[in-house]
């Protein structure tokens, strides 16, 4: 096999992920030997190895202890729907927008006060080493693990509120939105950045992912005139879910 200008564990790794994705080779089959790859395809071990390497890095297939690497089952992405602040209603955007797409939303939750870090005291605006609410959340969709959020709220704004524990209290479990409004601070703007990147070791045990899965990353402000009032970050692995906005038209 001619292999031109590109390097040949990429050819070969991308040969194997069309014989994946054409079902060819379906799931929990047995990905070819190395030994078979490297006669099939004219490659060296190294080849044949970092070809393996690819499609294991790409979430494809799995290594299983003493018997091989099988082609994984391919998930059918669901969505995670996003649409900003909502009105006060009662009940959390989680709840509601799970409720809208026929699911029961659950999740559990913690929180501990801690100094703020650079890039946290950078995104609400205050100074290194403030004192913040950290509140870890891990959320579940019919019971499965998709989504692990952790917010910081600033303790000079909530400190000594009945809504300093965001999940205690009478409004735990509401909205920051609704819980803000409840000490008289009106948010009134919301700024959601969406990045990816390799899951960490702790959040791909929790999602139920394999290292080297991908995870969406949206990184969201809550502003009350122009005041950071809570900051999060919201992990999403990527092979499982889709982040889809719902934007008014003004």
């Amino acid at each position: 096999m001619t292999f031109g200008e590109q390097p040949a564990y990429l050819r070969v790794a991308s040969d194997l992920r069309e014989k994946i994705v054409n079902g060819s080779l379906p799931p929990h089959t047995r990905l070819p030997s190395q030994a078979r790859i490297r006669e099939e395809y004219g490659v060296s071990d190294t080849v044949a190895l970092e070809a393996r390497k690819v499609l294991m890095a790409e979430g494809l297939v799995e290594g299983r202890s003493g018997s091989g690497t099988y082609v994984r089952e391919r998930p059918v992405p669901r969505r995670v729907a996003r649409s900003g602040f909502r009105p006060p209603s009662g009940a959390s955007p989680f709840r509601q927008e799970q409720a809208e797409g026929g699911t029961r939303g659950t999740w559990e939750s913690s929180s501990e006060q801690e100094g703020a870090s650079p890039e946290i005291a950078a995104r609400l605006g205050i100074q290194l080493g403030d004192r913040v609410m950290r509140t870890r959340y891990l959320y579940r969709d019919a019971g499965e693990a998709m989504m692990i959020s952790t917010s910081w709220e600033p303790l000079e704004v909530t400190g000594r509120t009945p809504v300093m524990l965001p999940e205690e209290g009478p409004l735990g479990g509401c909205g920051v939105v609704e819980r803000m409004a409840a000490i008289d601070i009106v948010v009134d703007n919301v700024v959601e950045e969406v990045g990816a990147r390799p899951g960490l070791a702790e959040e791909l045990l929790a999602l139920g992912g394999v290292p080297g899965h991908v995870v969406m990353v949206i990184e969201r402000t809550y502003y009350a005139s122009g005041r950071a009032v809570e900051t999060a970050d919201v992990v999403v692995p990527a092979d499982r879910y889709r982040v889809a906005y719902h934007l008014p038209v003004k």
